[in-house]
């Protein structure tokens, strides 16, 4: 863990500094809220039940040490001065905040300015990564194009034209099922030395790579299945897991109707896939001390957005929350030591929330972190509220996946704050699928919140939740329209004041998770027992998050 070291720092701003926040939301801002009469009628929070929020200087100046001060004092215009700001960087760094790139260093910056102004200790905890440019992918013949494309994790590198040879690939309706290039029989007779045009479904990624390769490719573009609207997109994924090494050829991703034009007959192709460069990246994590630094605190998100856009609700939705929290409570004397992480390189494999729980491990300092939120995506557009299944009352969770113990009673009290507030929730599958995994797989209790990714809405959530059914939670999820306009500003505000009771739930006392006994939040409020989910969920796709979803780190199809 690398200390920060740096010279005085004054508020984001100060002389020196590039400003991020904004005083004033942009109007566009302003207009991002889902306007349906499910929200309308919302009133997310029953009468009585609204903490009023003092003036700006009342809650600077104040120990936000109850629920009512506390929450009184987080608010949405808040959470959006830090969603601004990420968006102003990436507007300054071609559109995105990947790990790796200069708008994942500034929004690091950002962060760490942002909580030593609050009076946080802030670190930097570097971990090792390597950065793989974007793609190349251009078709020359019969016409001549560019196309949108992405690596896959475990490919090899190179820059090769040639021939481009469709193996087994189904372009007419329904294109269900395709077994394109899970055989090696698909290959027979496959002139070496030509790219591979390989469709998306049935097997692994890297089972059509591998099989690819070994047919004598020298480069391999998978494309989308085209069966439905999700799988229709570019496609990106990782050919781990039947493969234990790298390729030696480039591996990209392409969408259905790109895959479809480079199936023509006479097609010819550019692929390129540059070598990959050593870029170590950070975690930002940031501790306010606790009466028992012994029992540790710890809520995170991710702070990277992938490359194809900047990340605003996946994730500046959660790392805006948090800092927005971090700031109210920056003046609490908390029982429990509160440490909360921005973790690098999620979307490339949870890399940086693995190598720091990896170091934790090794330093035996883990067994001090009493629980781990996690809180990716909580702004979706198109939103359900979720509650990490921790009792898997909605959702088995995946096999291998464990449950620790005290991650039921962590969905408990979020699903109390839901039922307290007024508004509906349902489960999300305990998937492990985001930075909480590390945690979990190494005993630590884990829980969180979640909107949902590119899993359609129903008719039936649309009834609960308003919205528009057939739609995805977040139709920008991993797209380059993920800017300041993808939020519902509603659920950013639910959430956030969802997250602020949480951490200060647990920064008083965790013995419902982990039996160490602290002390009551002052003011005397009990929420009340959980309502119960709606039971909308069990459906295809894990809760919100398909199980071949864009993330690197998924390996199945």
């Amino acid at each position: 863990m690398l200390t920060l070291s740096r010279g005085p720092m004054g508020a984001p701003g100060s002389e020196g500094k590039t400003m991020y926040t904004s005083a004033t939301l942009s109007n566009r801002a302003k207009t991002v809220m889902i306007a349906t009469a499910a929200v309308a009628t919302l009133a997310l929070v029953p009468a009585g039940a609204a903490f009023a929020a003092p003036s700006s200087q009342g809650c600077d100046s104040r120990t936000n040490n109850t629920y009512d001060k506390l929450l009184g004092c987080v608010t949405v215009d808040g959470v959006l001065e830090h969603e601004e700001a990420f968006q102003a960087i990436a507007d300054a760094n071609d559109d995105n905040r990947a790990a790796g790139t200069t708008g994942y260093t500034e929004s690091v910056e950002y962060v760490v300015d942002t909580l030593e102004a609050a009076g946080w200790s802030v670190e930097l905890d570097e971990f090792d990564f390597t950065y793989v440019p974007p793609p190349t992918l251009e078709q020359l013949t019969p016409v001549a194009a560019e196309y949108e494309s992405a690596v896959f994790t475990g490919t090899g590198f190179g820059d090769v034209t040639g021939n481009v040879v469709p193996v087994d690939v189904v372009l007419a309706p329904p294109r269900d099922p395709v077994t394109s290039g899970c055989e090696a029989a698909d290959f027979a007779g496959f002139p070496v030395g030509s790219i591979a045009l390989v469709q998306r479904g049935t097997c692994e990624f890297g089972v059509k790579a591998i099989n690819a390769q070994n047919a004598g490719a020298s480069a391999v573009i998978i494309f989308n299945q085209g069966n439905t609207d999700l799988r229709s997109g570019l496609v990106t994924g990782t050919l781990f897991g039947v493969n234990q090494t790298p390729l030696s050829i480039p591996v990209v991703g392409a969408s259905f109707a790109d895959g479809a034009a480079l199936a023509q007959t006479g097609s010819t192709a550019r692929v390129a896939v540059l070598s990959p460069e050593s870029r170590p990246q950070v975690n930002v994590i940031a501790e306010l001390p606790g009466k028992n630094d012994d029992n540790v605190v710890m809520a995170g998100a991710h702070l990277d957005s992938v490359q194809a856009g900047p990340g605003i609700n996946d994730n500046g939705s959660g790392s805006a929350a948090l800092l927005e929290i971090a700031q109210q409570i920056s003046k609490l004397k908390p029982e429990n030591t509160i440490r909360f992480a921005w973790w690098g390189a999620e979307e490339s494999g949870l890399l940086g929330s693995r190598a720091y729980v990896a170091d934790q491990v090794a330093a035996g300092t883990l067994d001090e972190v009493a629980l781990y939120l996690n809180f990716d995506m909580v702004a979706s557009p198109n939103y359900i509220f979720m509650v990490y299944d921790g009792d898997e009352s909605g959702w088995d969770a995946p096999q291998g996946v464990p449950i620790p113990e005290g991650s039921i009673q962590i969905e408990d009290l979020f699903e109390s704050y839901y039922t307290w507030a007024g508004v509906p929730y349902d489960d999300a599958q305990f998937s492990g699928r985001s930075d909480y995994q590390a945690f979990i797989l190494n005993g630590v209790p884990a829980g969180g919140l979640f909107t949902g990714a590119e899993v359609v809405k129903t008719a039936e959530q649309a009834e609960i939740w308003g919205g528009t059914a057939g739609a995805q939670y977040d139709p920008c999820y991993h797209l380059a329209c993920d800017d300041i306009d993808n939020l519902a500003l509603d659920a950013l505000d639910v959430n956030s004041d969802a997250i602020a009771a949480a951490v200060l739930t647990y920064a008083y006392s965790t013995e419902t998770v982990n039996g160490v006994v602290g002390t009551k939040v002052p003011g005397n409020f009990t929420f009340p027992a959980p309502a119960g989910p709606e039971g909308t969920v069990n459906l295809p796709g894990g809760g919100g998050l398909a199980p071949d979803h864009g993330h690197e780190h998924d390996a199945v199809d």
